[in-house]
């Protein structure tokens, strides 16, 4: 199952190609790819069909239990049969349904589609939650390109932004309930959690975590109060709406609630919920229905009364009600799959998708019609399409249940409205007289028409001929979702039963609605309550309320003030060190140490010297020199107390800083009046004194007392033995710690990205705008040694980092402070040649390097960014991935700094 799902995802990514390639007949091509899936699956029926559960797991980082573990019942069978034959028939009916659109076009939505099938067969499959969660948000997204797949169109974007925001919102509901879950019973296993539910309804987390999953699989499969997402989403091209929200994705929320009916109805409310949102959401949905105009409007809120339906019967008490639920599922997936295709023909062939503007179609589109046909006597329960023995277990299982008779009353009101829809769907369309001539602008074609075709006569002949498909999907499904054996007999005929006097009512009901279709529609359209007070506007009014209520929070906390910041940040730092003082009770611990030497006397001096210039000077080429006067300072500082790494980084970065300031002085003044008054000066020595001698005495306090340092003594034993270095801290750095070193050079090379989309050059320049500005003679004649010097400088600081101080940060430092000076000399361009690469290009090579050289060790059985070494006899000297790593990031932080440095040069230049 592993090998499958990797070739799904793989496949997905490959196979649309051909669209790009090919005419009309890449859909043709194309579904070979899922039917060959279904294919796969079908070679594992016999292990399904004796009740085993196969399983198949990928150690990944087992210690924060995450293992991509799958497992294949017969529930997960079912969906895996629906998902891949569906999608193959999805597949061929895209690529006649899309003729119009170009071949790009045709492409990405096929790559989409078959994206999303991988993404449900990850759902289906996954027994680890983590896993779960990671492909339940893949359809969300996923649902989401496919909506707004016409990006031109306005309503196309709201409603994929729409579906979104309530199923990806579901998710995190998900995400929240997993975590919880892996709180109380140590693993992330589903199977697991369904085992031990009694664990978990007996912790003080267990109603968190079934509201958790009851909103994401409500969300999901659009139960009140969160449905109106689904009739929007069918703005979504016709061949995504037959498969998303019909067929498959909808129903994920199905399959997370019969998962964990066990835990739901566990907990003395748990059923109640459930039938209680399923009626809500069955009686609002069977009223938009009567009031829906267009085609695919009418399908979709009759899909979210199934859904309820679905969700009623998870409910339910009784193996009859899983029975039902199974047999249902399969019913609805086949039956209205194949309406949407019809939807969908009609739309391509006229280009209407109003009902009341459509007629007489049977002629123009006689397989269309057909196929409409069949699928709406199986949607009206008529026998002996399977509908019908779908609709027969539904009242079977609330007769049986040890529920009152409301649901009953509700589900038969509910399939009466639902036949008057599917007779409405067929008559109007195909068999009554249209109002007006209509037009057909592309006839029908087998592309378009065999699908639905082919799903109608499944509903037929799996009702006629139920064995095959009874003993390897539906008997397993009931007996992995009830958790024992259960009897299921599908038959169209099982005598004079109160279920078939029910189903019988349910038609009788329905041909009234029908003969009065028209007055009881136009009176719900009339109401305009339905719009006023829906769901839809309450959500839409509380994202409004939302987006307001976050800008004035931004304007109160991003006031753009530099001064407030700074202010606001170390004002809440000093409060917190005095206020654990106070709380502690404790008087900071102050020793005296030994007799300071002159030296370090005169370095701090110069330190505070430079810090006081700075906080006084009037322009800013006299702040520049008293802040590089502070930074030196510190160096020094570092230098003579055993931290040479540090001082190198600390020298190269204020050199580097005071090339980038240089440049940024090119463009601004050097003196401007002051913006602050005196009392919000004095303010602000204020707070700066208060928070430096809250800082000073934190340090005095701190140094008074010696702690261990098992870490430091740890890391200082392993250097050489593990890391083959004298240097801890590039050791640290580039083998202890490479992962942690990986994500900040990522966060630098994002910055550069950033720094060049917002500071390279712009189109229409002339040539000679990035020349230098005038610079002495002795400077200039300076740049060329100074370069040479500074670039083999960072070369040896990078080779030998990894036993002396230095390294690729270091390196890359001062090998930027080369092209700075060479930059500043003779122009960006002079540089940019010399450079022989974009800064953009030099940030990306470095990055992908420095991951690369994380693969050795993993592809020798080892962690990621593992690093591996040799030692060669002779002269040659030892040899690491380490080197690799450290070019990496010595690329990184060139192409970042320059990045920064032309595009300020070039600003000073317009």
């Amino acid at each position: 199952m592993l090998l499958i799902l990797f070739v799904a995802l793989v496949g997905s990514c490959i196979v649309p190609l051909v669209a790009r390639i090919m005419g009309k007949g890449a859909g043709l091509v194309v579904a070979l790819f899922p039917f060959g899936l279904l294919g796969a699956f079908i070679a594992l029926a016999p292990v399904i069909e004796r009740g085993w559960v196969r399983s198949e797991s990928w150690r990944w980082a087992p210690s924060l239990g995450l293992d991509v573990t799958l497992r294949l019942d017969g529930f997960s069978f079912l969906f895996c049969l629906l998902i891949t034959a569906i999608g193959g028939l999805v597949t061929i009916y895209s690529g006649g349904y899309l003729t119009n659109r170009s071949r790009p076009d045709r492409s990405r939505f096929l790559t989409l589609i078959l994206l999303f099938m991988t993404a449900m067969l990850g759902s289906v499959l996954a027994d680890n939650m983590l896993v779960l969660i990671v492909f339940w948000e893949a359809t969300s997204v996923l649902s989401f390109l496919l909506i707004g797949f016409d990006g031109r169109s306005a309503r196309a974007r709201r409603a994929a932004i729409m579906a979104l925001q309530v199923t990806a919102g579901g998710g995190l509901a998900l995400v929240a309930a997993t975590v919880m879950i892996g709180h109380v019973l140590g693993s992330y296993s589903l199977s697991g959690a369904i085992d031990r539910a009694p664990e978990i309804l007996a912790s003080p987390l267990a109603a968190p975590i079934i509201i958790g999953i009851l909103i994401a699989a409500f969300t999901k499969s659009a139960q009140f109060p969160f449905h109106f997402w689904l009739p929007n989403a069918m703005q979504a091209p016709t061949p995504a709406s037959s498969y998303l929200h019909s067929a498959t994705m909808v129903k994920l929320g199905i399959y997370l609630l019969a998962r964990f009916e066990p835990l739901v109805a566990g907990i003395w409310w748990g059923r109640t919920v459930l039938i209680t949102v399923a009626c809500i959401t069955m009686l609002i949905a069977a009223t938009q229905a009567l009031r829906a105009e267009s085609f695919k409007a009418a399908l979709a809120y009759s899909t979210i009364a199934s859904l309820g339906i679905l969700v009623l019967l998870v409910g339910l008490d009784g193996p009859a009600a899983t029975v039902a639920m199974i047999g249902f599922l399969l019913a609805h997936a086949l039956y209205k799959a194949a309406l949407f295709f019809c939807a969908g023909s009609v739309l391509h062939s006229t280009g209407l998708g109003s009902l009341r503007a459509l007629g007489g179609l049977r002629k123009s589109l006689p397989l269309t019609a057909l196929a409409c046909t069949g699928a709406s006597l199986s949607m009206a329960g008529i026998p002996p399409f399977l509908g019908f023995i779908s609709k027969e277990f539904l009242f079977e299982a609330q007769l049986e249940s040890s529920w009152e008779l409301i649901p009953l009353a509700i589900a038969v009101l509910v399939n009466a409205v639902m036949v008057g829809v599917a007779a409405v769907i067929t008559l109007k369309p195909f068999f009554l007289k249209a109002d007006h001539p209509i037009e057909i602008e592309h006839p029908e074609s087998l592309s378009v028409a065999v699908p639905p075709l082919l799903l109608s006569l499944a509903g037929l002949v799996i009702s006629l001929e139920p064995d095959w498909i009874t003993r390897v999907a539906i008997r397993p499904a009931v007996a992995a979702v009830y958790r024992q054996p259960v009897k299921v007999d599908v038959a169209v005929w099982h005598g004079l039963t109160p279920m078939l006097a029910l189903s019988a009512v349910v038609v009788a009901i329905g041909f009234v609605i029908v003969r009065y279709w028209r007055p009881i529609h136009l009176r719900l359209r009339r109401q305009g309550g339905f719009e006023r007070f829906g769901i839809e506007r309450m959500w839409e009014r509380l994202l409004r309320t939302l987006l307001r209520a976050s800008a004035a929070l931004t304007r109160l906390v991003e006031h753009g003030d530099l001064r407030r910041y700074l202010a606001t940040t170390i004002g809440v730092i000093a409060a917190l060190v005095i206020a654990t003082w106070w709380r502690i009770g404790a008087a900071p611990r102050i020793v005296i140490g030994d007799r300071p030497m002159l030296g370090d006397i005169l370095v701090t001096l110069t330190g505070v010297a430079g810090a006081l210039a700075a906080a006084r000077a009037k322009n800013l080429l006299t702040a520049m020199v008293a802040v590089g006067l502070t930074g030196f300072a510190v160096a020094i500082t570092f230098m003579t107390n055993g931290a040479p790494d540090l001082a190198i980084t600390q020298f190269a970065v204020e050199a580097l800083i005071v090339v980038l300031l240089t440049a940024l002085l090119l463009i601004v003044p050097l003196s401007v009046k002051s913006t602050r008054s005196g009392s919000q000066r004095r303010t602000d020595g204020i707070i700066a004194a208060s928070f430096g001698m809250v800082m000073f005495v934190t340090l005095l306090d701190m140094a008074a007392v010696q702690n261990a340092t098992p870490a430091a003594d740890w890391f200082g034993q392993m250097s050489y033995i593990a890391g083959q270095g004298h240097n801890v801290v590039n050791v640290i750095l580039v083998d202890f710690r490479g992962f942690d070193t990986l994500g900040e050079t990522a966060v630098i090379a994002i910055a550069a990205l950033l720094a060049g989309s917002l500071l390279g050059v712009r189109p229409g320049k002339r040539d000679g705008d990035d020349a230098g500005q005038p610079v002495h003679y002795s400077f200039a004649a300076a740049s060329g040694p100074l370069f040479v010097l500074l670039l083999v400088a960072s070369i040896v600081i990078l080779w030998r980092g990894h036993d002396q101080p230095g390294g690729g940060f270091v390196g890359g430092l001062a090998a930027a402070l080369a092209f700075a000076i060479l930059s500043l000399a003779r122009g960006v361009r002079s540089a940019e040649r010399t450079l022989r690469a974009q800064p953009s290009t030099l940030v990306g090579a470095g990055l992908v390097l420095a991951i690369v050289s994380g693969l050795p060790g993993m592809m020798g059985g080892q962690a990621f960014m593992t690093q591996l070494w040799t030692e060669p006899y002779g002269w040659v000297p030892k040899l690491s991935t380490t080197i690799s790593f450290d070019l990496g990031v010595y690329m990184v932080v060139v192409g970042a700094v320059l990045a920064f440095l032309f595009g300020l040069q070039r600003e000073a230049a317009r």
